[in-house]
């Protein structure tokens, strides 16, 4: 069942990429080269690794994601890694059990009780796509210790307006 929370200022490291659809992996199988690049520098994980979706265009299959790394505390970006700080505020959550293909459907049933609850995303619709404040899906499950995704915790947590 969705839950709303409260979430303080996280810093972290990312990359961007403009995907589409088909091309997630541009972006998300980067994860574990931002973890190793932070490792060399003495920093670690402070949480789940996570995609953060800044644009969404499903009609034009155009969607700009980040794949990001919480930190203890800021850390200096270097080439395409760049250091940001995901926004402190009311979120609403669930978590999804099972395979990453199928969270389409745990993202509509967020979005759709959200609308049932009256409640306000921090989204803008702009030229066809939506253009979210902090839209998020964290990997709660290491792929090193549970190697099968239909085993898989995914959290989304989208920020409310």
């Amino acid at each position: 069942m969705p839950q709303i929370i409260e979430l303080p200022e996280r810093p972290y490291v990312g990359v961007r990429r403009t995907i589409t659809m088909t091309t997630f992996g541009l972006v998300a199988d980067r994860i574990g080269e931002i973890i190793g690049w932070l490792a060399e520098r003495g920093t670690y994980p402070a949480g789940a690794p996570f995609l953060r979706y800044e644009s969404i265009d499903l009609a034009a299959d155009r969607l700009v994601v980040q794949a990001g790394i919480p930190v203890p505390a800021p850390v200096e970006g270097e080439g395409d890694r760049f250091a940001a700080v995901l926004p402190a505020g009311r979120y609403a959550t669930v978590t999804h059990h099972g395979h990453p293909d199928q969270l389409f459907g745990a993202i509509e049933a967020l979005l759709q009780w959200g609308k049932e609850q009256g409640l306000t995303w921090d989204m803008a619709e702009r030229d066809g796509a939506e253009h979210w404040g902090c839209r998020l899906e964290l990997f709660q499950t290491d792929p090193r210790v549970e190697p099968d995704l239909h085993k898989w915790d995914t959290e989304l947590q989208f920020r409310l307006a």
